[in-house]
């Protein structure tokens, strides 16, 4: 084991990632006790905690799990210990504060997010996976899986709330939900990591409200684009 720790470590120097051999035996020895101190229930809640909030701030997510890892607060399992090495910290801290701000400003926001589309939803299915690692092949694919759809149904879901949310020409509606999403991720990783079972019934809830939330803004924002499109059809007419 020491000896494939070192190859781990050496690998980590030829990118750039410089880790100390002695660190690298901790994480592996925390990363070996929180194996064994998560019983499935846990391990579940926290491969779609991870994958939930990643479709509402991934950066958020990577920096927290990561910060709880490197505090003690909480022991990583093997497929995500490197998220609390300290170049990992510190891009996901850098671009952590870059999207609270972003999702501030009301098109931006719209904006960032179809931007990081293609990012969150495969992050949150890896995320996930890692949950599990390579050890147990067949519970990180199903992991992944349930990652990669609940990052794509709270995508969705706040996708179509912030348009939604940006045809009123106040921000003050736009700035609110955003910190509800702040709070919504710090949320949902201390209670999946904390209380798993209420998690479980608290994601349940949130998916029953997200169908809800969709289908009645999806309608709102097509009679939206059906007002928009009669108005420069008006236009047109007008100028013939």
């Amino acid at each position: 084991m020491d000896a494939l720790w070192l190859q781990f470590v050496q690998w980590l120097h030829t990118v750039g990632l410089h880790l100390d051999p002695d660190m690298a035996r901790n994480v592996a020895e925390g990363a070996r006790q929180a194996t064994a101190s998560l019983d499935m229930t846990s391990m579940l809640a926290l491969a779609a905690a991870l994958g939930w909030a990643s479709g509402f701030r991934l950066y958020a997510v990577v920096f927290l799990v990561g910060a709880m890892g490197a505090a003690g607060w909480f022991p990583l399992p093997p497929g995500l210990s490197v998220l609390q090495h300290p170049v990992v910290l510190a891009v996901s801290g850098f671009m952590l504060v870059v999207e609270f701000f972003a999702d501030k400003v009301p098109w931006v926001d719209s904006l960032w997010d179809s931007i990081n589309a293609f990012i969150r939803v495969p992050a949150g299915a890896l995320l996930a996976a890692g949950v599990f690692g390579a050890d147990n092949a067949s519970m990180a694919l199903a992991a992944g899986l349930l990652g990669g759809t609940l990052s794509a149904t709270s995508l969705a879901t706040k996708m179509t709330t912030r348009a939604a949310v940006n045809t009123s020409p106040e921000p003050f509606s736009n700035w609110g939900l955003s910190f509800l999403e702040d709070g919504l991720v710090v949320g949902a990783v201390w209670l999946a990591t904390q209380h798993p079972v209420a998690f479980g019934f608290a994601l349940v809830f949130a998916l029953i409200l997200s169908v809800i939330v969709l289908i009645v803004l999806f309608k709102f924002l097509r009679a939206v684009w059906r007002r928009v499109s009669g108005l420069f059809s008006d236009s047109e007419r007008t100028v013939v």
